[in-house]
């Protein structure tokens, strides 16, 4: 039971640094989610446009400090959450420089 408790706390952080990038425009409501594109604006205090050439989309981060800027070049990893318009509920975000926000899950 330990190994396997071992290797799952291996392996999970590692599944989702190794996971597939998606086209915005491909994103489904209910999935886990890596995407990449620019800032295009800061909407609220809490939330961001996420722009590639796919579309758009809504980054919500929670009550956390806002990590990036317009024109940031940026992955965010996540959840798609089902709300009327579509938007990543954020776990991470990578920065251009390489730095790694972790958001805690505060919704």
């Amino acid at each position: 039971m330990r190994a396997l408790l071992l290797g799952l706390a291996i392996t999970l952080p590692a599944t989702t640094a190794l996971a597939e990038t998606l086209p915005i425009g491909e994103l489904r409501r209910g999935m886990m989610a890596v995407v990449e594109g620019n800032v295009e604006r800061i909407t609220d205090e809490d939330e961001f446009i996420l722009a590639d050439k796919t579309g758009d989309i809504r980054i919500y981060i929670g009550p956390n400090a806002m990590p990036v800027r317009p024109g940031d070049l940026v992955r965010v990893e996540g959840f798609v959450d089902d709300d009327i318009r579509m938007e990543i509920y954020a776990d991470t975000i990578t920065l251009a420089d390489g730095r790694i926000v972790t958001l805690p899950r505060r919704y």
